[in-house]
């Protein structure tokens, strides 16, 4: 057990691993809820703390998790010890990890964590869902955040909260990014700025909707699900665009990045926007759009992020042609091959990359890209997400 203490309630509370696990009575979902996989983010540990002891069991259909994410670094209220926990999950980290003889803290996090979501895939029923909660350094709205899979953009859009999309794209390693790429329903939910009292309420409502919403909460009260989506809704200022990420200013290591004051998520920005210094020298915004995320603590890789609206046509564009697989063609374009056809993996030759249009790719699902030297690999959620377990779902 630790002690994990939350700034705006002035209050500390013992958790386990294991928040909560309660497990109906009755055939359903496996719903999974993370807290506080960054340590200086509470927000999320508190109000599945809150939620999860007063429902009543009767009443559940399937199980539900509540798993505290950063044990260590949450202890210490920091984002983590060693190495960012919510930048390690690729295949090839956990990996060498897995070799290792003597682990820092947040591998050791890593690996516990890991095992249990082993456990749950092993010894529960699908469908499964997975919900990442955090809260940012700025002022925002809240928000989710996904994975650009069409499982993912239905379920999230029965929330009254604005999307982002391509976050994948410009981050490596997140946890739900990991759990995507096992093919099942994963979203972030960012409930609001570190200490306000908002971001455990948000929290709060975000987790009680999700269980509904998902069908692991029968026989509801439809005045609190009401009460709880208005929350949302007001505090969202009534926005549920769909948004992508453009750009992002990823801190150089050795870099001195200070984000200039009074920016929020969401705030709309001109390019040409002076945004931050680097190294004392002004940052400014290379496209017109919304800032994101801008960092205001001494730890992050992230400097900013740059967002734009996607016009509702592409979407539904979109979702057509990943309907009838029509990625099948881009292998035959000059310099685009399948690595991994059944994974959704495509490799683009760097020489030919610089012809094609990003926003071609993205339509079809393929967001997530490494570079190496003569190549560009590009991965497709929608080829791997376990569609069929969703179908009869009645968000679907």
């Amino acid at each position: 057990m630790v002690n994990v203490h939350n700034k705006a309630l002035n209050e500390t509370i013992k958790v386990n691993r294991i928040l909560g696990k309660i497990k109906g009575p009755n055939p359903g979902p496996t719903i999974v809820f993370f807290g506080g996989i960054h340590g200086n983010e509470t927000s999320g540990v508190f109000a599945l703390n809150a939620v999860l002891g007063n429902i009543n069991k009767s009443k559940v259909s399937g199980t539900i998790y509540g798993i505290a994410g950063n044990l260590r670094a949450l202890k210490k209220h920091q984002r983590f010890i060693d190495e960012d926990l919510n930048r390690l999950w690729t295949k090839e980290h956990i990996e060498l990890i897995k070799g290792k003889t003597i682990l820092n803290a947040d591998e050791a996090e890593l690996l516990a964590l890991l095992e249990l979501l082993e456990d749950i895939l092993l010894n529960n029923e699908p469908p499964y869902y997975f919900i990442d909660l955090h809260t940012t350094s700025s002022k925002t709205l809240p928000f989710i955040t996904i994975n650009d899979a069409l499982i993912n953009r239905k379920f999230s859009k029965q929330f009254p909260v604005p999307i982002v999309l391509g976050i994948e794209e410009y981050l490596n390693g997140p946890l739900l990014s990991y759990v995507n790429q096992l093919g099942y329903v994963s979203l972030g939910f960012e409930s609001g700025q570190h200490d306000d009292l908002s971001a455990i309420n948000n929290s709060e409502a975000f987790v009680y909707l999700a269980l509904v919403y998902s069908g692991a909460l029968t026989d509801v009260n439809k005045g609190l699900i009401n009460k709880y989506h208005e929350q949302l809704k007001e505090h969202a200022c009534h926005t549920f665009d769909i948004f992508e990420v453009v750009y992002l200013h990823k801190i150089k290591k050795k870099e001195d990045f200070m984000m200039l004051n009074g920016f929020k998520s969401f705030e709309p920005i001109r390019k040409g926007t002076k945004l931050a210094l680097s190294n004392n020298k002004e940052l400014i915004a290379p496209y017109s759009g919304s800032i994101f995320m801008p960092l205001y603590q001494k730890r992050g890789a992230e400097g900013f992020f740059i967002i734009k609206p996607i016009k509702p046509f592409l979407l539904k564009l979109s979702s057509a042609l990943r309907g009838v697989k029509i990625d099948n063609v881009l292998a035959y374009l000059p310099g685009v091959t399948w690595l991994n056809k059944e994974q959704g993996v495509l490799q683009v030759n760097l020489t030919v990359a610089k012809f094609y249009a990003k926003s071609i790719f993205h339509l079809l699902g393929y967001r997530n890209r490494q570079i190496t030297e003569t190549h560009i690999t590009l991965n497709n959620r929608e080829r791997v997400a376990k569609t069929s377990i969703y179908k009869n779902e009645p968000w679907y």
